[in-house]
């Protein structure tokens, strides 16, 4: 489920991304590519060592658990019994968008059209976005401000010096294996059996 999450938002950033900066003879290259952007290197030292394409960039740096969500019990009634499976894990993506590109003017125009992208539509479902994978039932990419220490630990982590770059929380992706855990008959009648209640002497 994740990486149809961020291949589905890739591809939607990618459309927008195309009619809102045309590209030369009308072509569809991608301006956005899901990567690790650690993988980039130094792109700004005299001998690059970069592997990463020149483009901009969707990493998925962290990934949390949406306690507040989270579903205790999971049961599926059908004609003849009750199923019983372990809950679903709900969880929220944070992903970075980094512009990896020479000129720094393409970067931030880039950066910016990601943002109006978001701004303009921020809510995913399979109803509004058939392309959206039906498994999924609903994405929100809400903004995420990162302070000063916060964008130099996960720079210093990654490895490579800090590219224009914004990150955003995807919540509530849902988990769930569909294996069964166990399995009950379904209660069809209740016996109450009469008591007597003898007289107090």
């Amino acid at each position: 489920m994740i990486n149809e999450s961020l291949t589905f938002l890739a591809a939607e950033v990618n459309k927008y991304l195309n009619l809102r900066y045309p590209q030369p003879g009308n072509a569809t290259t991608a301006r956005l590519v899901v990567g690790n952007i650690a993988s980039a290197g130094d792109t700004n030292a005299g001998t690059p060592t970069a592997t990463a394409p020149k483009t901009a960039m969707l990493s998925l740096v962290n990934i949390e658990e949406d306690r507040v969500a989270r579903i205790q019990e999971n049961t599926v009634k059908t004609a003849t019994s009750t199923l019983y499976k372990s809950p679903p894990v709900i969880i929220n993506l944070y992903i970075l968008f980094s512009m990896n590109k020479e000129v720094y003017s393409d970067s931030l125009n880039l950066l910016s059209g990601i943002i109006l992208f978001f701004q303009h539509q921020n809510v995913f479902t399979p109803v509004t976005h058939p392309a959206l994978d039906s498994r999924i039932p609903k994405l929100t990419a809400d903004l995420y401000t990162m302070s000063f220490e916060q964008v130099n630990h996960l720079w210093s982590i990654m490895g490579g010096k800090y590219m224009p770059s914004v990150m955003y929380k995807v919540r509530q992706l849902i988990m769930q294996e569909d294996m069964v855990s166990g399995e009950s008959g379904l209660i069809r009648e209740i016996i109450l059996n009469d008591k007597t209640k003898l007289p107090v002497t």
